[in-house]
C-alpha cells in the first residue's frame, strides 16, 4: 500500500510533469472506482492542471479549481506514460487491472503524455473523486494531523496517545488520528522507537512519547528523502529496499542481529524485532498457535 512517503513522491513527480498541461480527457474502465458523479468526470476535459498536492495518502490534482482526488488504497498504483497517442481504448470490466486513464495534451514534440491508475487483486478499493472542494471527500475531511506538518509536535502526540486505550500499532495506522502512516511505516516507526506494537497508547511515559515522536518524524522524513526524484515505476522497489523490519520476517535485524518475527491477522501482518522492541520475548501469534494445535 502506498503510504505518505510514496504519495509525497508521486505528488512531486506529477507536479513536475503534469502542471501546466491541459487534460484532454479522463477514461474510466472501473466504474466502481469513481466515487462522485457531480461534477462529472468529463468536466475535467479542457481544464489545465494548476497544482498537485497531498492530503495524507490522497493525491490532489487541482485543475482550474476542480479537483481530481485519487486514493490508491492497498493495491492501486499510478503509472506515468510518456506518450498515449497509440494507446488502445480502454474497455470497462474484465480482468484488466487498468481502472482510469488521464490523457494530457501533446507537448512540443507531439507526444501526448498522461497516467494510468491500475489496481491488482480482487478487492477493488481504489477511489477517484471529482470535486470543487477536497474537504468534501469523506476520507480527507476525517484525516488526523499530518506528521510532517510543523503543527505536529510532541505535545500534539502526547494529547493523542494520552486518552487512548488502543494498541500503539493500531493507533498509528488510524488515518483519523494521524494521517499517512500505514502498515509498513508503523512497523518501521515502532522498531525505531524500540516499542512493542501491542503497547497500550495511554501507558506511554513522557520519555516514550518523545521517542515515538522522533521515530515518526525521522522515519518518514528519511523515507521521503529516499523517494525524492525516484520515477513512479521505481517507487515500490525503493520502498522495499529501505525497510528494516516490515516484510522481513525470518531475516536478521540490522540493529541487533536477532531474527525478525511476525504476527499474522486475518487480512494483514506485522513484523518486529524481539530484542529491540519486546525485551527479547516473542509476541503471541494466534494464527500460528492454531496451526500448531
Amino acid at each position: 500500500m502506498p503510504e505518505l512517503p510514496e504519495v509525497a513522491s508521486l505528488t512531486d513527480f506529477l507536479r513536475e510533469r503534469a502542471v501546466g498541461r491541459t487534460i484532454l480527457g479522463v477514461d474510466v474502465a472501473a466504474f466502481q472506482a469513481l466515487k462522485t458523479f457531480d461534477p462529472p468526470v468529463t468536466a475535467l476535459g479542457g481544464l489545465t492542471v494548476t497544482g498537485v498536492s497531498r492530503h495524507g495518502k490522497f493525491l490532489d490534482l487541482d485543475c482550474d479549481g476542480l479537483h481530481l482526488i485519487i486514493h490508491l488504497a492497498r493495491a492501486g498504483w499510478l503509472r506515468w506514460k510518456d506518450d498515449l497517442t497509440g494507446a488502445k481504448p480502454i474497455r470497462p470490466g474484465g480482468k484488466n487491472p487498468l481502472a482510469v486513464r488521464v490523457r494530457l495534451a501533446p507537448d512540443e514534440e507531439g507526444l501526448a503524455p498522461g497516467f494510468e491508475l491500475t489496481e491488482a487483486g480482487t478487492q477493488k478499493r481504489l477511489a477517484v473523486y471529482v470535486t470543487k472542494n477536497p474537504h468534501e471527500v469523506p476520507g480527507i475531511a476525517a484525516l488526523g494531523p499530518d506528521p510532517l506538518d510543523d503543527s505536529f509536535t510532541v505535545e500534539v502526540l502526547k494529547g493523542i496517545v494520552g486518552g487512548s486505550r488502543t494498541q500503539i500499532k493500531g493507533l498509528l495506522r488510524d488515518q483519523k488520528i494521524i494521517a499517512g502512516i500505514g502498515n509498513a511505516y508503523s512497523d518501521e516507526v515502532l522498531h525505531a522507537a524500540k516499542m512493542s506494537p501491542f503497547k497500550i497508547a495511554s501507558s506511554l511515559t513522557d520519555e516514550q512519547v518523545a521517542g515515538l515522536y522522533e521515530a515518526i518524524v525521522t522515519t518518514l522524513r528519511e523515507a521521503v528523502e529516499r523517494a525524492r526524484g525516484v520515477a513512479a515505476q521505481d517507487l515500490k522497489a525503493e520502498k522495499k529496499s529501505g525497510l528494516r523490519v516490515h516484510n522481513r520476517a525470518g531475516q536478521p535485524c540490522d540493529v541487533c542481529g536477532d531474527t525478525i518475527r511476525e504476527v499474522s491477522f486475518a487480512d494483514s501482518s506485522l513484523q518486529y524485532c524481539p530484542t529491540c522492541q519486546t525485551g527479547g520475548k516473542p509476541l503471541a501469534d494466534r494464527r500460528m498457535s492454531k496451526l500448531l494445535k
